[in-house]
C-alpha cells in the first residue's frame, strides 16, 4: 500500500517516468537476490535467478499516468497538477513489487528465472514494450503474464481473459479536409469541408454494418470533427479524428482499406482534397490457451475457485500484445470493486484487492517454473 500511494501521489506521463523508475529501482535493489537492469531510459527489470536451472518467465506491470486532474477525493491524491494515475498503473507497479518481494525470499524454491518488468509508456504509442523488446533484454523469456485492474468486478477476484483475442487492436486517423472558403450566402463559390466531412462520417458507418463479418467485434468512432469559427462563413478546412478497434489482422486490413477508399472517393466527388495520417498502433493481445489454463488453476489454488471468473474480452488496447513476438502471453484482470471507469478523474482502487493480485502472481510464476 505504501508503494502504491507514493507512486499515486507522484505520477509521471509516458516516457517521463524518471522518478518512478528510480523509485522502483531502489525498492528492487533493497530486496535480496534481485539483479536490476535498465533496458530503456525510464523502464526497469528485476531479475531473480532460482537455485535450480529451468525456464524463464516474465510478469509485466506498467508505470505511466495520464494527463488529467484528479477528482477522486482520496487523501493521497496526485500532487502533480493535471497528471493522475487514473488507469491503475500505480496499482500494477505496487503489486509486482509485492510479487518480487515475496519471491526474492524464495530463491531456493524456484527452478528457473523470473523477470519482473516495470514498463514505461503503455498509454502512448508506439508504447514502451517496443523499446524494451528492441533492447534485447527479454530474448530468453519463455512466457509472459500481465494483470490489469478493472472496476465493477468484485474486489480481489481474478478474471481470465479469453483465449485468442483478449483485447482489441487500435488504429487511429487524423484527417484534414481541404475545401474552399466562401461567404455563407454564396455557397456556390466555395467547397464546404463540413458537408464533405459529414458525408464521410455517414459513409464510415457502413464499414462495420456492411463490410465486416457479423459477430466480429469492430468499432469505428469519429471522436473529433472541427471546422470554422463563424456562423456565416464557409470554412476552407475541417479536421476529423477517429479511433478504430478490431480483433483480427484480416479485419484490421479490411477496415483500413475501406476507410481510405471512402475518404478518397467522397473528397473527390465534392471537389475537395485531403491530408490523411492513418496510424496503426497496438495489435490485439492473443492469449495462449496453455498459459491461460495455468493461470486459472494457479489463481484458483491460492484464492479459491469462487474468486476466479471468465472475464469478457477487453475492448481497450494494450501494448502488452507486443510481447507475443517473443513468447506466448496470458493477460488477466483483477477486480477492484464498484467505481468510476479507468481513465476517469474519479477513478479509485480498492487497495484490499491488491493482496489477491500479488498472491495470484506469485502462484502463477511458481507453478509455471515448477510444472
Amino acid at each position: 500500500m505504501q508503494w502504491r500511494r507514493h507512486i499515486h501521489q507522484n505520477p509521471e506521463l509516458s516516457f517521463q517516468e524518471e522518478n518512478t523508475s528510480k523509485y522502483v529501482e531502489e525498492v528492487l535493489k533493497s530486496l535480496p537476490n534481485i539483479e536490476v537492469i535498465r533496458p530503456a531510459k525510464t523502464s526497469v527489470i528485476g531479475i531473480l535467478k532460482g537455485a535450480k536451472p529451468g525456464k524463464t518467465v516474465a510478469f509485466r506491470a506498467d508505470m505511466d499516468a495520464l494527463p488529467m486532474q484528479e477528482e477522486s477525493g482520496v487523501p493521497y491524491s496526485s500532487k502533480v497538477e493535471n497528471v493522475m494515475h487514473s488507469c491503475g498503473h500505480d496499482a500494477h507497479t505496487a503489486m509486482l513489487l509485492g510479487t518480487a518481494s515475496t519471491l526474492s525470499k524464495m530463491k531456493d524454491q524456484i527452478k528457473g528465472t523470473v523477470y519482473f518488468i516495470f514498463q514505461h509508456a503503455e498509454e502512448t504509442p508506439p508504447g514502451g514494450a517496443v523499446d524494451i523488446i528492441n533492447a534485447g533484454a527479454l530474448k530468453d523469456v519463455d512466457a509472459f503474464f500481465g494483470m490489469h485492474v478493472l472496476p465493477n468486478f468484485p474486489a480481489g477476484h481474478v478474471g481470465i481473459l479469453p483465449v485468442g483475442a483478449a483485447s482489441t487492436a487500435q488504429d487511429v486517423f487524423d484527417l484534414h479536409i481541404i475545401g474552399k472558403g466562401s461567404h455563407g450566402s454564396m455557397p456556390h463559390l466555395g467547397i464546404d469541408p463540413v458537408v464533405v466531412g459529414a458525408a464521410i462520417v455517414t459513409a464510415l458507418q457502413s464499414v462495420v454494418s456492411r463490410n465486416v463479418e457479423p459477430g466480429e467485434m469492430t468499432v469505428v468512432t469519429i471522436g473529433k470533427f472541427q471546422s470554422g469559427d463563424a456562423f456565416n462563413v464557409i470554412a476552407d478546412r475541417a479536421e476529423l479524428a477517429a479511433s478504430i478497434r478490431t480483433t483480427s489482422d484480416d479485419t484490421r486490413k479490411l477496415v483500413e482499406t475501406r476507410i481510405k477508399e471512402i475518404i478518397d472517393n467522397i473528397t473527390k466527388a465534392y471537389g475537395a482534397t485531403y491530408e490523411l495520417d492513418y496510424i496503426s498502433t497496438y495489435p490485439a493481445i492473443q492469449n495462449d490457451e496453455a498459459l491461460n489454463s495455468l493461470a486459472r488453476r494457479s489463481a484458483a489454488a491460492v484464492l479459491g475457485k469462487d474468486k476466479v471468473f471468465d472475464a469478457p474480452m477487453m475492448t481497450a488496447s494494450e501494448d502488452f500484445a507486443y510481447y507475443r513476438k517473443i513468447a506466448p502471453v496470458s493477460f488477466m484482470t483483477l477486480g477492484i470493486g464498484e467505481g468510476a471507469a479507468n481513465h476517469n478523474p474519479k477513478f479509485t482502487v480498492d487497495e484490499n484487492a491488491l493482496q489477491n493480485g500479488v498472491k495470484a502472481q506469485v502462484q502463477i510464476i511458481l507453478d509455471y517454473l515448477n510444472k
